[in-house]
Parts: C-alpha cells; structure tokens; sequence
C-alpha cells in the first residue's frame, strides 16, 4: 500500500525542479508580484463605479481597453525582451504602470479610457516572462512540474489578488486602493528588475543572432497550441460568469465566493498532481476533457453545495492545461523568439478571458444559467475538434532524427 501511495504522489518532479539554481526565488516572486496584478481589473470597475459615477457598461469598456492593449502588447514586450534584454523592457513597463496608476484616479472617465488602453498596451509583462524564464532555467524534460507549479502560483494570485482589493475599496476607498495597486506592480517590476532572471538558458547564445523569421516558427502546431489556449480561458471566463449567474437565480449568491475558492482549490490539487505525472495527456486532449466535463456543470442546480461537487472534475483540469499550453509553446518556439511566443500565448489566454465572460453572460441573458456552461463548453470542444487534425497530422510525421529532444510536445 505505501509503495502504491508513494507512486501515486510522487514528489520527486517537484524536488528535482526545485532544486535548479534560481527556480525557487522566479517562483516566489512570481506570486508576489500577480497579486496586485490580478487585482486591477475589480479596483478599475470600483474606480469607475464609485469614484466617477458610471454604470457597469462604462466599467466594461475601460477594462475591455485594457486588455485589448494587453493582448496587442504582450507580443510585442516579448520581441523586445528577445532582442534587447528583460531589464530595458522592465524599466519602460514599470515607469509606465507608475505613470498610469498615479494619475488614472484623477482622470476624468473620456481620458481614462484611452489611458486604460495605453497601460495595457505596456503592461508589466510578468505573466509571459515567468513562463519564459522557467523555459531557460528548467531542461525541456523537467518542465511540467516546473509550469505546474507555476499555473498553481497563478491560482493563487487570483484567490488573494481581487479578495484584497475589494476588501481595501470597501474598508477606505477605490482611489486609495488603485495608489496602492499600483505601488504593488512598481515594487513588483523592481523586484524582477533586480532579481534579472535568466530569458536564454545557459547552453543558449545571449548575444547577437540571426532573426528567426516568423514562417519558420509560427507553424500549424504552434497556431494549434494557442488556440488550445484561448478556448481553455474560454471556457473558464465563461464558466466564472454562470456560477454567478446559477447562484444568484437560486438567491444563493452570497455563497459565490465559497463556490469559486472551492474550484481554485480543485484546481490548485489538479495542478499539484499534472506535475507530478512522469507522462501526461496532451493540451488538447486536456481541453476536451475540460469543456466536456464544464457542459454539465449547470446541472448542479442553484444550490451551492451541488455545484461545488459539478465543479471539481472541471475544476481539477483548469491549472494542468494552463500549464501544458504553456510547455508546448516553450517546447516550439525557437530560444531566440521565445520571448515573442510566449507574448503571443498570454495574448491568447488573455483574449480568451475576454470572450468567454460577454458570451456566457449573452447567452445565460437569452435563456437561462445553465446554458452558460453549456455553450461555452460546447465552444471548447468544436475547437478541439478543429484543432485534431493538425494533431493527427503531427503523429504521423516521420520520427524525429536521433539528436532531437526526447520529448512529446503534442498539440
């Protein structure tokens, strides 16, 4: 029994990462540093709400700003990091998050609106740059329990981030708490400003080199990869929608909070067990398995306890697809672009978000809750259909010669 206990929690992944010089403190400081980060959004629709009297259309429309202009930047950041260095990139984001956030609580709503479009548009690129980073610290072969760990610190993030921002703009005020959101992504563009950590591994040339045009990189199973990505926040954004939605159809919507903390949970447990695995389903066989098991949710009904029991299988494959997406893009992005491709994966799941929230909510408006999950669910798996035969095709690709990298990127 113990050997059977021992070889279903195998921490050996965990222990080998994590003892790979600079891995600890990237990851450490990676979660320091998305906490405020995962707050903006809810302190920029308090803002909005409270502080200049708009409805919730206006709050929508500033924070669709700002993540259109995250989406364009992020690619954009990641090709400057690879041909310039992280630092210079960390200056003019962290000087530009300090500019936005001390002046955004005295704009006036037609000048926030553009401003909200700029901020995104030069964002502190942590996100993209962790997942970089732990690609040129970690091997190839160690690299699940490595962005495992990496998608649970994420979970995290959005678990303290937005509770402590709301409780701060309760407790004193919106314009209080967007000064002090914005002091926490200055400390945190310090942080990684000093911390410096590694874009290229060791083996990999950090000076000049040849520009790696897009064709020879933004291949069929690389486009497959960030679609994979983008329906996967998908299906979650739309899935955060419906919970409130269901909950507050029943008249339980003040167990909403219990409710989502009882998914992160479920899929910080999801994320602790993916790493551990030696081998593990591809990430699209991950996000099948995640939209299929999101359809029924609404099943559950409007009361809390049930759809917490309908969430966890869902909830369990959210954090493991995150970060297999993640590893396959690491996996077929050249080093020297590899900054640019993982911009292009955060633009991926940051557009996803924004689609998959105003698509369940026009289609739980036009029906009922529960056909929230339904659709959005039903949108994950039409992509991964559209998606299989390009993983097909892959499969039957001749194998790869000797010195190739022993490992399964999939699609």
């Amino acid at each position: 029994m113990s050997r059977e206990v021992r070889t279903v929690v195998n921490l050996k992944p965990y222990r080998e990462a994590l003892a790979l010089p600079g891995l600890r403190s990237l990851l450490l400081i990676s979660v320091l540093a998305r906490i405020p980060l995962t707050a903006t959004g809810v302190t920029l629709t308090f803002h909005v709400l409270l502080d200049l009297g708009r409805g919730y259309g206006a709050a929508g429309l500033v924070g669709a700003a700002s993540t259109v202009g995250n989406a364009i930047g992020a690619p954009l950041l990641g090709r400057l990091v690879d041909r310039r260095g992280l630092r210079p990139v960390l200056v003019l984001t962290t000087v530009a998050e300090g500019v936005f956030w001390t002046s955004a609580p005295t704009l006036p709503y037609p000048v926030l609106l553009p401003a909200a479009f700029v901020a995104g548009l030069v964002a502190l690129p942590v996100f993209s740059v962790v997942r970089q980073s732990v690609a040129a610290l970690v091997p190839a072969e160690r690299r699940r329990p490595a962005y495992a760990l990496d998608s649970m610190s994420v979970e995290l993030s959005f678990m303290v981030g937005p509770a402590l921002a709301v409780a701060l703009a309760a407790a004193v005020s919106p314009r209080v708490t967007m000064w002090a959101v914005g002091a926490g992504i200055v400390a945190s563009g310090i942080g990684f400003w000093l911390l410096d950590p590694p874009t290229r591994s060791a083996d990999e040339p950090a000076g000049p080199h040849r520009r790696v045009p897009r064709r020879e990189w933004v291949t069929p199973r690389l486009l497959a990869v960030l679609a994979v990505s983008l329906a996967t926040t998908l299906v979650l954004g739309g899935t955060d929608v419906a919970v409130v939605a269901v909950l507050r159809a029943g008249g339980e919507v003040s167990w909403t909070g219990v409710v989502l903390a009882g998914w992160a949970v479920a899929s910080l447990v999801g994320g602790f067990a993916y790493g551990a695995l030696t081998r593990s389903p591809s990430p699209l066989v991950l996000m099948a398995a995640l939209s299929l098991a999101t359809i029924p949710v609404g099943l559950g009904g409007a009361h809390w306890w049930l759809l917490c029991l309908a969430l966890v299988p869902a909830g369990a494959l959210c954090a493991p697809t995150i970060a297999s997406t993640a590893d396959a893009v690491s996996r077929l992005a050249p080093a020297a672009v590899r900054g640019e491709a993982m911009g292009l994966h955060g633009s991926a799941v940051t557009v996803g978000i924004a689609l998959g929230a105003p698509l369940a909510g026009a289609v739980i408006d036009a029906s009922a809750p529960m056909w929230g999950f339904v659709v959005t669910g039903a949108i994950g798996l039409l992509v991964a259909l559209v998606v299989l035969p390009v993983a097909l095709g892959h499969r039957r690709e001749p194998a790869a010669p000797p010195a190739a990298e022993p490992v399964r990127v999939g699609v």
